[in-house]
């Protein structure tokens, strides 16, 4: 028999909601215009969206974040709404009633229309999909679960994250392959030079490349179904880096026509702390070895990359939950809203001697966040003093080809806080900061 839990799982907390006539998101958040009737209204352009800001503004009280600070730094991990807070609470308590009976039994197999909705969200077949901890466990999947020889290459930018540098770098030591990493132009604004760089470092040797969607240091938007495609004209497998790219502007997973793609849900999904989703094309799942060991039943199964021993549930069914306020936003309206709040602050520090921003305001290279400098200044100074004087929190970021801070607003980041932001900005490149 279909437990009232599983049934009201499978189908979803917004229809079982409209059916039972309860508000899709707790009365504490609906002051002023009721939340729901905001996210209903629609706008004939996304771009009309992005700057109404009683929209946005209901919108940004659905989230439980500090306001005598400002976070600029929604890259690196986001606050998740409360209504996506309260559902993780929920399965929590749920679970611990008995765990081997209501976590096991009861809840972790919810975790399967979680995985459906995420496919279904994306455009590809929830066989392909898998549920992990972050982008970084997603990524090393990936980075060890292919068989590699002495010598054999593997080629990158200098750009891509650190840990997953390290990963390869790792593999160099214990079994002597070797890691190529590429330089690309900052910003990149023609994606046949990021396409013939690549291409040009393929040696007889190289076995798999390594390159982001999105960059972390900048916020540069790469062409993957481009170098996707010139690696299957080589035979040479392309992994991709999603962990800032998945829910933060509007693409499908199909459209990018990759085999091998991972991203942390945390970051613009707003899901809970400690999620990610991997996504392994079907016909290559097989070929690709789990990093911790599967049964061999499981070698064509999605789920052998989930094979990490007792694990919460919690966080992965509250994931249906951001899912839910993610597409009640719409992506289009996030995407252009997350834009235009980076206009707000970038372009006119550019207008500020000394500023130098090492982000493309074009829309097709790049999104919600960008990397500035102020000459003169170093970034891990700047950053220390924004946080000292003004509790507005930004990224160092050190980079041999050039340095600046990375700043990432969110749904839930304010124009005033922006203004804040730019005028401490302002201040620190026309006087300077303390020693």
């Amino acid at each position: 028999m279909t437990s009232r839990r599983r049934f009201l799982g499978s189908i979803g907390l917004p229809a079982f909601a409209a059916a039972a006539g309860i508000p899709l998101f707790p009365p504490r958040l609906d002051a002023g215009p009721r939340l729901r009737e905001v996210l209903s209204t629609r706008h004939s352009d996304p771009r009309d969206a992005a700057h109404d800001e009683e929209f946005w503004g209901e919108i940004a009280r659905s989230f439980t974040v500090d306001r005598s600070l400002v976070n600029l730094n929604n890259g690196g991990v986001s606050p998740s709404p409360a209504y996506v807070q309260d559902a993780m609470k929920r399965h929590l308590d749920y679970s611990n009633e008995a765990p081997v009976y209501t976590m096991w039994r009861i809840l972790e197999p919810q975790r399967e229309a979680v995985r459906e909705r995420l496919a279904r969200a994306w455009d590809v077949d929830a066989e392909e999909i898998a549920l992990t901890r972050n982008a970084s466990e997603g990524l090393q999947i990936l980075q060890f679960g292919f068989d590699l020889e002495p010598g054999d290459e593997v080629l990158t930018t200098n750009q891509d994250y650190p840990r997953m540098l390290t990963t390869f770098r790792q593999r160099e030591r214990r079994e002597g392959i070797v890691l190529r990493e590429i330089s690309i132009p900052v910003p990149a604004e023609d994606p046949s030079e990021i396409v013939r760089r690549f291409e040009a470092a393929i040696t007889p040797r190289t076995r798999l490349i390594l390159m982001c969607h999105v960059i972390n240091l900048t916020g540069q938007i790469l062409p993957v179904r481009e170098v996707v495609a010139m690696g299957r004209r080589h035979g040479i497998p392309v992994i991709v880096d999603g962990a800032h790219a998945l829910a933060h502007f509007d693409f499908q997973l199909s459209g990018l026509d990759c085999d091998y793609y991972a991203v942390s849900l945390h970051k613009w999904l707003f899901a809970p702390h400690g999620t990610g989703l991997l996504y392994v094309r079907r016909e290559k799942i097989p070929g690709l070895w789990p990093l911790q060991a599967a049964d061999p039943h499981l070698d064509s199964d999605i789920r052998k990359f989930e094979e990490i021993g007792t694990h919460p549930a919690a966080g992965y069914l509250a994931i249906a939950e951001a899912l839910t306020f993610h597409q009640a936003i719409g992506a289009q309206r996030k995407e252009e809203r997350l834009r235009y709040l980076r206009d707000s602050w970038a372009e006119p520090l550019v207008q500020l001697p000394g500023v130098v921003l090492h982000t493309s305001l074009d829309p097709e290279f790049s999104c919600g966040f960008a990397n500035v400098e102020i000459e003169g200044i170093e970034p891990g100074a700047l950053t220390s003093w924004l946080w000292r004087e003004h509790r507005i929190i930004v990224t160092p970021i050190v980079h041999p080809e050039f340095k600046g801070i990375r700043v990432s607003s969110s749904v839930y980041t304010t124009q005033e806080e922006l203004a804040r932001f730019v005028d401490a900005m302002e201040r620190a490149a026309r006087q300077g900061i303390p020693a």
